[in-house]
């Protein structure tokens, strides 16, 4: 977890869109969102959380092949304690590991 985030940022997710989308409505809680296509508006009081996501070629490493999926975050109408709050949950959401 970061410590702040910016207005405007992207992340390459280590999944595929269905997997992505799958998690989704968790990480964003009780905020009301709205898929068109390969973007998302969700609504996180007293501004917003646009999300566009476009899948990019794999990433390799030996034998190993994982999908990345590039997402774009863009918020609106929020100061950086809002975005910090939103983030915070939605990074727990969104993290997975092993071990």
């Amino acid at each position: 977890m970061q410590s702040s985030y910016a207005e405007t940022f992207e992340r390459d997710m280590g999944c595929t869109e269905a997997e992505w989308l799958g998690w989704l409505p968790a990480a964003i809680g009780s905020c009301a969102w709205q898929q068109d296509g390969q973007s998302a508006r969700v609504s996180i009081v007293p501004g917003a959380l646009q999300l566009r996501w476009q899948p990019m070629p794999p990433r390799v490493i030996a034998l190993m092949r994982m999908p990345v999926l590039r997402v774009s975050f863009v918020f609106s109408g929020l100061d950086s304690g809002q975005r910090y709050a939103f983030m915070k949950r939605f990074d727990l959401y969104m993290q997975r590991g092993g071990g």
